[in-house]
Order: structure tokens, then C-alpha cells, then sequence
């Protein structure tokens, strides 16, 4: 069966600060959609992040998803929810073992890290739900003589 594959990120501004979520999920039809919001809470990077992970999966659970794919460029989240041997961060545990069972929930569900770089439209609804402006690369080139 072919899985819902997700990008997810979530937003910490400042960090810590207030938290924007943003995720693109693909139907296995090709059907697209997109998640931005702001969280209530106010937390860390990585609090941002596993927000992010968890409103994901929850709006891929009322859609009746099935399998998942599923691609976050925080290593933290991937370790822990993961279930490697990660040393844990206690004031994000129940956040964590709520994102494993909720992960456990699905048919089949696979997290993988992604470079930040790969991540880049998920950032930017992560960033619009706190009506950031999408983070622009600047690149400059050099001649040699």
C-alpha cells in the first residue's frame, strides 16, 4: 500500500517563544494538503517540533490514514520518538510518549530525519502561522582571478 508521505516542522520564536506548526501531507492519490497554526503553548525548538508532529499526525488520523512516511529535520524528535536509545529530555516526556502512540496508532508509520534544507516548505507554513516571512537564502558568488 502506498503511504500519506509528510513533511512536518514546527517554529519556536524566539526560542524559546511562541510555536508555529507547519506540515504538507500527500494522499497516496497524489492529493495535497497543508497544515499551518500557531500552538497555544509557548516552548523550545524542539517542543516546536514535536507540536508540529503530533497536530500532524492527529489531522492524518481524522483523514483515516494508513501508512505513513513521515520526514522531520530534528534529530531530537526522530531519536526519541524513534524509540533509539536517545538520552531523554524529561520536561518533554509525556509529549514524547503521546507522539509514540499516536505514531503506533497508524497501520505502518515511518519517521525519518531530512536535512533542514529539504524541509523548506513546512518551515515556511511553521513560520506564516506566526506571520514570519519564509527564510530567504542569499547566495553569492565569488570570481576567482
Amino acid at each position: 500500500m502506498n503511504p500519506w508521505v509528510v513533511y512536518c516542522d514546527g517554529s519556536a520564536v524566539p526560542n524559546p517563544g511562541r510555536i508555529g506548526l507547519g506540515a504538507v501531507f500527500t494522499e497516496p492519490d497524489g492529493t495535497r494538503h497543508t497544515l499551518s497554526q500557531a500552538a497555544h503553548e509557548n516552548g523550545c525548538n524542539n517542543e516546536a517540533e514535536l507540536r508540529a508532529l503530533l497536530a500532524t499526525l492527529r489531522e492524518l488520523k481524522l483523514r483515516g490514514a494508513g501508512t505513513l512516511l513521515i520526514h522531520c529535520d530534528n534529530s531530537v524528535v526522530v531519536e526519541q520518538v524513534g524509540g533509539a536509545a536517545a538520552k531523554p529530555i524529561a520536561r518533554l516526556a509525556s509529549l514524547f510518549d503521546e507522539a509514540r502512540a499516536l505514531l503506533n496508532s497508524f497501520d505502518q508509520a515511518n519517521l525519518v530525519w531530512i536535512p533542514r534544507h529539504r524541509n523548506s516548505e513546512a518551515d515556511a507554513l511553521a513560520r506564516a502561522a506566526l506571520g514570519i516571512a519564509e527564510k530567504r537564502v542569499v547566495k553569492t558568488s565569488r570570481k576567482r582571478r
